[in-house]
Parts: structure tokens; sequence; C-alpha cells
């Protein structure tokens, strides 16, 4: 377990399936995860059984997908992941997904990034780390910008949500811009 202030970042159980189902299943959820991509939602039990199969034989040398937890109450929150960790050139993509909207906006999400973010930094010795998401996501924006993330670059027009076009966009940081921030 990696443990912050409000926040815990756990190994993926198979009985936190039903929470993916629910939140893929949540159009509120895939439209500020995903931007509405149909690929992430709405899903089968079926496709998450077969999903979690997988997600649950992951290399961590590789990717791994954590369980978000609110450390007050216990709750299953959300979900974290790192995936294309490529280790000879020192970096990785990363991904976050606050599912119960109760913990939207309360800096779950920022935290549990930011714990992400240590332990591949400190773990893995990583140089780079990176994300995206949709320009029509300010709070992640904000989020990402906030823990150090600088935007590197848009691809326009690339989303298309509800029949608007937005662009994704790209964000990295650097293990020295990472050092910089001090402990979480």
């Amino acid at each position: 377990m990696i443990e912050g202030r409000s926040t815990r970042l756990r190994a993926l159980r198979s009985e936190d399936a039903a929470h993916h189902l629910r939140w893929r299943n949540d159009p509120q959820v895939v439209r500020w995860a995903a931007a509405g991509d149909p690929c992430f939602g709405p899903v089968t039990a079926e496709a998450i059984s077969i999903a979690f199969d997988i997600m649950l034989r992951l290399s961590p040398r590789e990717s791994a997908v954590f369980t978000v937890e609110d450390m007050a109450g216990g709750e299953v929150i959300g979900m974290a992941d790192y995936r294309d960790l490529d280790p000879y050139a020192g970096t990785a993509t990363l991904g976050i997904t606050i599912g119960e909207k109760a913990f939207w906006g309360l800096g779950h999400g920022s935290e549990a990034l930011r714990l992400l973010m240590d332990h591949l930094f400190g773990a893995y010795g990583l140089h780079r780390l990176e994300l995206d998401t949709w320009s029509g996501n300010e709070r992640a924006m904000r989020s990402f910008a906030g823990l150090g993330f600088s935007e590197e670059g848009r691809l326009r027009s690339a989303v298309l949500m509800e029949g608007r076009r937005y662009d994704r966009v790209l964000f990295g940081i650097l293990r020295e811009e990472w050092s910089a921030l001090g402990p979480a």
C-alpha cells in the first residue's frame, strides 16, 4: 500500500470489478475520465471480467492498475494506473479516475496521482512521466499543472465529445522537476 494524507493506493483485487463496472457505465464518469470515449464505457460485466483477468496479471515492470481508497472511511473511490513503462528510456504514462462523484473536487485524485508519481520516480528511478486529458476537462488540467506537470502539446480537435471538437492536451514532468517539488 502507498498512503498519503487522505488517499491510499493499493493493489487491484478481483472484488474491485463491481466498482469499475459501475463507474464505466456512469455517463458523467465516462465523460470526464475519457471524454465520452465509447471504448471506456458503457461496458458489460463480461467485458469487465475479461479486463480484470488481464489487469490482475499485469507485470509491474510494465504496467499496473491501483485501487484508490479514501483513508478516512476506507471506501473505494477510483483507480490509478501506469502503462508503457520503458526502463531504457525511463518513461511511463499515467492515468487517474475518481469514479465516486462524492469525492470529486476534494483533492483525492491529485493526491493519488502524486503518490503514483512518487512511487514511479522513487522505486523505478524513471526520468519522465506523462499523461493527457481533453481540453474540456479544466479540473484535470489544473490538477496536473498543480502537481508540476507542464503542458507539452496539443492534438488539435482530436476529441469528439457530444458533437463538439476538443484538443487532446499532453502533459509531462521530468525527474528534476519532480525533485524540486519536495515531499508530498
